[in-house]
């Protein structure tokens, strides 16, 4: 076996990719993944045992976080980086280590590599399958899953100013204990709820830092055409870095379009000041392929949702920034001021063809929490009339996979008696469907990005408060999630953190889960996977 991850859903086989990543990384590429959280994972072994003060280690955090989202799926395939940052963790790792006095640290602490070849030498023995014991694996693998879309989240917040050091040092307290064999099961299935916990809170981080600099979102029209201008097309999911693109291309005569997951940007009032932001280009991540083929212009990539392009002319349309990474394409750093030159963006999108058009309309999204508490009086008064009979919670992810079509069909066919909750790139499955409105509210209400799930949680609390309900579960909502990546897994350990039960997974459970794992999941939280959409929706209306 060449490698071994089975991160996302759509591993191979739903067990596990083991020549190549179904998502294209190569095994190299999968290897120094390996080492780089293993070399962390000492870096937090360090920081934990010799009580050293996080707050005095702002350059190391911020590099913890990184290092943790360039692992996360299509984020980065970049082997040259991945190994650079291997070696600026195992130096920051030295010097920690200068600054205790005690001996007893993991190998993952004290082990050295001098060329690339022995960095994957030494990943072949630290990577997933190192642990022996499968359900010891699963639960530490899932709290690194965690961990992975906390630091996602928590960057993006760090981008805008804000941080938390209670999340930095749980993350090295978790890092560590994957290291600690002396943990039972029920130690890491503690653990494992805590990074649910932590994931709440890093997203209510996220949610300030977002609304306090660009608003709350609002209700909001956003173009799915094209005009005739050059464009660039801006995909993932920092507004950090539109918000930088927006600025540096006012005036240029170039347009600017979202993509995937940068969609939600639409819908914040600050960013409508800008006369060239365009509108949204395509659909989810995953049709980029023949997408950016029509799009002619510049792409830059902020985060994650890279799919290996297969032309060469995309391929020299293509930036990346932040913790994202391709072969090939320019990385695009920020200064000692997180300030980021697009200069070289712009200048390609005047020297390319405009875009092609693919599709026409309109979509409507902007209803976070804030503008759904908005809406209270009228939500509630459809629900005590019997107008909305159910909230369906379709948060999550899109993918490749043909059984997620299941999603678009349960759209179809749930009654018009019905609303959609949700956020993610999974909206892709039916939010350009005409699934009309319930007395003015949409049937389909989008929260935003992946991370806004947090505001579908605040809206459940809010209602029960409103109906005065002693438990979440009471309410008439359910909850039928499509996951791919990291960042849907601590949106899931975040859900059950604040109690939330019985909800169905797709379209496949996670590979990563050991049968007891999964048995206590099962057990414990009523966690499902789905049948046919008839199935389904017959079974949720009648509970």
């Amino acid at each position: 076996m060449s490698m071994f991850c089975y991160q996302c859903q759509e591993t191979a086989k739903g067990t596990g990719c083991e020549l190549r990543g179904v998502c294209g990384k190569t095994e190299e590429v999968a290897k120094l993944q390996d080492l780089l959280i293993y070399t962390i994972k000492g870096v937090s072994e360090i920081v934990v045992k010799g009580k050293i003060d996080i707050s005095k280690l702002d350059y190391v955090n911020q590099e913890i976080l990184s290092s943790l989202f360039m692992t996360i799926t299509n984020a980065n395939f970049d082997d040259r980086a991945i190994e650079s940052q291997i070696r600026k963790m195992l130096s920051l790792r030295n010097d920690l280590r200068k600054t205790i006095s005690f001996n007893n640290l993991h190998d993952s602490a004290t082990f050295e590599t001098d060329t690339k070849e022995s960095m994957l030498e030494k990943a072949a023995t630290v990577g997933v399958l190192s642990t022996q014991n499968e359900d010891v694996r699963s639960l530490r693998e899932m709290i690194i899953y965690g961990l992975k879309g906390i630091a996602a989240y928590a960057e993006h917040a760090n981008n805008i100013g804000k941080e938390d050091t209670t999340i930095n040092a749980f993350i090295y307290e978790a890092l560590a204990a994957t290291l600690d064999d002396t943990l039972s099961a029920d130690d890491l299935v503690a653990l494992t709820l805590k990074t649910g916990e932590y994931g709440v809170k890093v997203m209510a981080l996220l949610d300030e830092a977002n609304t306090s600099k660009y608003g709350n979102p609002e209700i909001t029209e956003v173009n799915i055409g094209v005009r005739k201008n050059p464009a660039i097309l801006i995909s993932g999911h920092d507004l950090n870095d539109l918000e930088q693109l927006m600025e540096q291309t006012r005036g240029t005569g170039v347009d600017v379009y979202t993509h995937g997951e940068m969609l939600p940007a639409h819908y914040y009032p600050f960013f409508k000041k800008y006369d060239n932001f365009a509108g949204n280009y395509g659909n989810a991540w995953w049709k980029q392929v023949t997408e950016f083929e029509t799009f002619h212009g510049p792409i830059l990539f902020t985060t994650n949702c890279i799919v290996p392009p297969k032309s060469e002319e995309v391929r020299n349309r293509i930036f990346t920034t932040g913790a994202s990474g391709f072969p090939g394409c320019p990385n695009i750093t920020a200064d000692e001021n997180g300030k980021k030159d697009f200069s070289a963006i712009i200048e390609l999108a005047k020297a390319l063809p405009t875009p092609e058009e693919i599709e026409s309309g309109s979509i409507v999204g902007g209803f976070a929490h804030n503008q759904v508490f908005a809406l209270a009086d009228k939500v509630v008064e459809a629900v005590k009339s019997g107008a909305i009979k159910k909230f369906f919670v379709m948060a999550g992810c899109d993918g490749r996979m043909k059984s997620r079509e299941y999603y678009t069909e349960f759209a179809e066919k749930l009654p018009k008696d019905t609303v959609i909750l949700t956020a993610g790139c999974a909206k892709y499955r039916y939010n350009k469907l005409n699934l009309g409105d319930i007395g003015g509210i949409p049937r389909v209400l989008d929260a935003g990005q992946c991370n806004d799930s947090y505001s579908l949680a605040l809206i459940a609390l809010k209602l029960k408060e409103v109906f005065e309900l002693d438990d979440i579960n009471k309410l008439p909502i359910v909850y039928n999630i499509a996951w791919y990546e990291q960042k849907a897994v601590i949106v899931l350990l975040a859900l059950l953190y604040l109690g939330v039960k019985n909800i169905h997974l797709g379209p496949t459970l996670p590979g990563f889960l050991s049968p007891n794992v999964a048995n206590v999941l099962i057990e414990k939280f009523g966690i499902a996977g789905i049948g046919t959409a008839d199935e389904d929706i017959e079974l949720f209306m009648a509970q």
